[in-house]
């Protein structure tokens, strides 16, 4: 094993830099390197190793990308050990990134009632819906960056405020360091939507 930051120098406990060590025993042997593990492996290593909502973000996205099918999950769980089955009840991989994913079991954990990858008229595809009236978008600078895609997302913003949609857009930072917030700030886009719900003839 070597350092990360200069690999003729042997890993100790000194100079990981955040890399870690695991010695579990592999059962994708047919799978991966000399160099590296396979998709099953690595993870059910990052199971192991992340804390349980960015775990499930794994899974999820490694199923909507078609690295893994149910036949591995199936897998990857039979050799973990047993205090992590909760977590495959939680796996869904219709959602399209990490971010998704996190933001699902932020909402779900406030209670809340969540549909994935939802058509909207008019408006098109958005991510998630929370509680039939709030939209959330994981909105990442990979898919949102640029004037025309701010205008895009602005747009769609409009159009669905014209249905009687809120919406709402946590950057990625927000969703996977402060879930707190973003939880909040649904919550409380909920609450004013209930509290002063008027209607427009």
């Amino acid at each position: 094993s070597r350092s990360p930051r200069n690999g003729l120098v042997p890993l100790t406990e000194f100079n990981r830099d955040g890399a870690e060590l695991h010695w579990w025993p592999l059962f994708g042997c047919h799978e991966g390197s000399e160099f590296a593990v396979g998709i099953a492996d690595a993870l059910a290593h990052a199971v192991r190793c992340q804390n349980s909502w960015h775990a499930i973000a794994s899974l999820d996205n490694a199923l909507h990308l078609g690295k893994i099918d149910e036949t591995d999950v199936a897998e990857i769980f039979r050799h973990l050990p047993g205090r992590f089955l909760p977590l495959r009840a939680e796996i869904d991989g219709r959602s399209e990134a990490g971010q998704e994913t996190v933001l699902r079991l932020i909402m779900q954990a406030a209670g809340l009632h969540c549909e994935l990858q939802v058509t909207v008229p008019g408006v098109g595809r958005v991510d998630m819906i929370v509680e039939g009236i709030l939209v959330l978008e994981a909105d990442s600078r990979l898919a949102h960056d640029g004037w025309e895609l701010h205008v895009r997302d602005r747009d769609r913003d409009i159009d669905l405020a014209r249905q009687g949609y809120m919406s709402l857009r946590p950057v990625y930072n927000r969703t996977m360091h402060y879930p707190n917030d973003v939880r909040d700030a649904a919550l409380n886009l909920l609450a004013a939507w209930n509290h002063n719900r008027v209607h427009i003839s």
